[in-house]
């Protein structure tokens, strides 16, 4: 006789008509997908970008995901610049939220529901590799065979004596990488024109380099010399971004990130960002962005966010309880203004056939509604060695839950 595992009774016997119900609203959803029974949407809305005295025909897509995305204007344009913000940066992490962080910011001074989104048009690969490198010394640019013109670094040179050590402790980089976003609006029913601009700056908060033997070597930015440094550059940047063609009169907003160190599984955090008015050339005042990424669990988020670390603790400890042969749970919990507004928890755990999955997805669902205020956005990631299982999205004030299981 085949025996059962006791975990697959375990889960069979834990099934709920509302988790049956569910499950098959899931699946019938899932059919409709892949049978083509979806509705057929227009392609959009055709109008003409406007750049000056170039013009080129454009789609503005009919439907947006969440009013909290920016529709992006079609067809795609990718940066002139597209890939050098993930060579520059030192997590996927940082990379993803130095991304959508700059969008959530762009929102205050350019709202989703009037303007859209197109990637960077106006900094190119070369240009941001020039502003990304070391400023030269004298002696530098005759070694180098530079013209003066082409001496456009934003980081402080290196002197030309000393050791690595030496150098590197006095003249660290502080600016790893630069995002640019632009925002597109509506100038009458057909027509559309660069309404504004978005300038991530990432500043590190570590300084890697190698000693003459070639052994690594680190040097950690204290918090003001980062802000500082990063409001010295933003400063430059700003005047840089007027001079070019199109870009003289348009609000820049210029947001401030600090990344992680490559050991970090939380990503780093924005923390000023500044909005200058069409025409200004310089910036007048700086806001703070109180945001901030922990690990849960962890000692950071027990000694600052006890409530919220005795929460998912309390998740974790039910999720144990119940699948003896769970392996592992951690969290990502981004503050705003020092209140938990997004969730992220990955799941790991062996399965042994989809049953499984879906009775421990079904149960896993119940305990996010239930552990969790409903103010906070909850996303929750189950895998299984090397591919993932399900996914749970509980986004903020939802009485429902997005489930699904992957087939």
């Amino acid at each position: 006789m085949k025996r059962i595992s006791p975990l697959r009774s375990l889960v069979a016997c834990r099934w709920t008509n509302r988790a049956r119900k569910r499950l098959a609203a899931v699946g019938l959803a899932s059919i409709c997908l892949l049978s083509a029974c979806a509705p057929k949407f227009d392609k959009g809305e055709e109008v003409v970008q406007d750049k000056g005295s170039k013009q080129q025909e454009a789609v503005i897509p009919k439907y947006n995901i969440a009013d909290s995305y920016y529709r992006v204007i079609l067809p795609f344009k990718p940066s002139g610049a597209r890939g050098e913000v993930v060579n520059d940066l030192n997590t996927r992490l940082d990379v993803d939220e130095f991304e959508t962080g700059l969008m959530r910011l762009a929102t205050e001074q350019f709202p989703s529901d009037e303007y859209l989104f197109q990637e960077g048009q106006y900094l190119d690969s070369e240009t941001v590799g020039k502003w990304l490198a070391r400023k030269k010394t004298t002696r530098q640019l005759k070694e180098e065979k530079m013209k003066p013109e082409d001496n456009i670094g934003l980081n402080p040179p290196i002197s030309d004596t000393g050791t690595n050590e030496q150098k590197n402790k006095q003249s660290p980089i502080y600016l790893a990488s630069i995002l640019e976003h632009d925002y597109l609006v509506k100038i009458d029913n057909d027509k559309v024109k660069l309404g504004g601009i978005a300038i991530g700056l990432a500043l590190n908060s570590v300084h890697y380099y190698s000693t003459e033997q070639g052994y690594p070597r680190e040097v950690k930015i204290k918090d003001d010399v980062i802000e500082r440094e990063g409001k010295r550059i933003a400063a430059e940047v700003l005047k840089r971004l007027r001079s070019m063609k199109g870009l003289g009169s348009v609000p820049i907003t210029i947001a401030l990130y600090k990344q992680a160190p490559r050991s970090s599984v939380v990503p780093g955090h924005f923390f000023a960002v500044a909005h200058v008015d069409e025409g200004s050339s310089t910036i007048d005042d700086w806001e703070a962005v109180n945001e901030e990424y922990y690990l849960f669990p962890s000692d950071e988020a027990e000694e600052n966010h006890r409530d919220d670390w005795l929460k998912f603790n309390n998740f974790k400890s039910d999720v144990e309880d119940f699948f003896p042969n769970y392996t592992g749970i951690v969290g990502r919990g981004l503050y705003v203004n020092d209140q938990l507004q997004k969730l992220t928890i990955n799941i790991t755990m062996p399965f042994y056939g989809k049953a499984e999955v879906i009775g421990f997805t079904q149960y896993v669902t119940g305990l996010v509604m239930e552990k969790f205020p409903d103010y906070i956005t909850v996303n929750v990631y189950i895998a299984s060695a090397g591919q993932p299982e399900s996914l749970i999205v509980r986004q903020a004030k939802a009485d429902e839950p997005f489930v699904h299981i992957y087939q």
